[in-house]
C-alpha cells in the first residue's frame, strides 16, 4: 500500500473525535469577508493536473497508483508550490482518514468507476496557512502513530485546532469518461450510482479489452472553488469574485 493511503489507517475511535471536534471549531474558524476563487482543468488517467492559486499554494489534481488491486482515478491535493511532503494540506483538514472520502475520485474503497462519478460535488476542507500546515503534518504522523491512545486524542484534538486555519472547497466533475465496472453497486455507493445521470459522462470500452467489476477513470473534466480570506492574494490569471464564507 502506498504512503498516500496510510492515512486510511487511524482507528475509527479517533475518526470520530476529530470529526466532532471539527463540526465545534468551524464556526469559529471563519474570517468575516471572504472571496471566492475558482479553477478549472482537466485530468486524464495517470496524469496530473495542477494549478498555483496564490500565496505559495498549489491544487494538484494527482493520479493515484494502480496498485495490486488495479485503482483508478485522483487524489485532490493541497501542496505547497516547493512540495512538502505527505500529508497535504487537504488530507489533513479533510478527515476521516482511515474510510472513504470526498478528497478521492477513484475505485477505492469498493467504489465503481460511475459510483465515484456519481458523487458529485464534493466538499473539502485545506490549511491556507504554511507554518499551521509544517505543524500539522507532524501531529497527523503521531497520531498515525498513536492510534486510539490517549495522546493519539490529543493529536487529533490539536489538528481539529489547526483547522481554525483551514479554508473550505468543492470538487465539481463537469463531463467524464469511463469504463464501468460490472459489479452491484456497494449498499453505500448505491445513491451516488442513481446520481450518475445528474453529472455529463461517456462511457468507453476498459483499456484491456475486458471488463472489470470496478472500472476504470479515463478521464474528468472539472471546477474547483475555493473559499477564501478578502485579502487573499491571487495569481492574475484566476478569477477572483467577492463572496461570503463558506462553514
Amino acid at each position: 500500500m502506498d504512503g498516500k493511503r496510510r492515512g486510511r489507517r487511524v482507528g475509527l475511535g479517533v475518526a470520530g473525535t476529530i470529526l466532532a471536534l471539527a463540526a465545534s471549531l468551524s464556526a469559529a474558524a471563519q474570517p468575516k469577508g471572504c472571496q471566492k476563487v475558482v479553477l478549472e482543468g482537466e485530468a486524464t488517467a495517470g496524469q496530473e493536473w495542477r494549478a498555483a492559486f496564490g500565496e505559495g499554494w498549489v491544487f494538484r489534481v494527482l493520479p493515484i497508483a494502480p496498485g495490486k488491486a488495479g485503482y483508478s482515478g485522483w487524489d485532490l491535493v493541497v501542496d505547497r508550490e516547493e512540495p512538502a511532503g505527505f500529508p497535504d494540506a487537504l488530507l489533513v483538514a479533510t478527515p476521516p482518514y482511515d474510510s472513504i472520502n470526498e478528497r478521492e475520485v477513484g475505485t477505492t474503497f469498493g467504489l465503481r468507476a460511475q459510483d465515484a462519478i456519481g458523487w458529485n460535488p464534493r466538499s473539502f476542507r485545506f490549511l491556507r496557512n504554511a507554518a499551521a500546515f509544517k505543524e500539522s503534518q507532524k501531529v497527523y504522523r503521531a497520531l498515525i502513530q498513536a492510534g486510539r491512545s490517549k495522546s493519539g486524542t490529543a493529536a487529533a484534538q490539536r489538528l481539529m485546532e489547526l483547522e481554525r486555519q483551514s479554508a473550505a472547497g468543492e470538487f465539481r466533475i463537469l463531463d467524464a469518461r469511463l469504463a464501468p465496472g460490472i459489479s452491484d453497486a456497494a449498499p453505500y455507493a448505491e445513491h451516488w450510482a442513481l446520481a450518475l445521470p445528474r453529472t455529463a459522462h461517456s462511457f468507453e470500452a476498459a483499456s484491456a479489452g475486458k471488463s472489470t467489476p470496478l472500472g476504470e477513470l479515463h478521464w474528468m473534466r472539472f471546477s474547483i472553488t475555493l473559499w477564501l480570506p478578502g485579502s487573499w492574494k491571487a495569481p492574475k490569471e484566476v478569477h477572483v469574485t467577492p463572496a461570503g464564507c463558506m462553514e
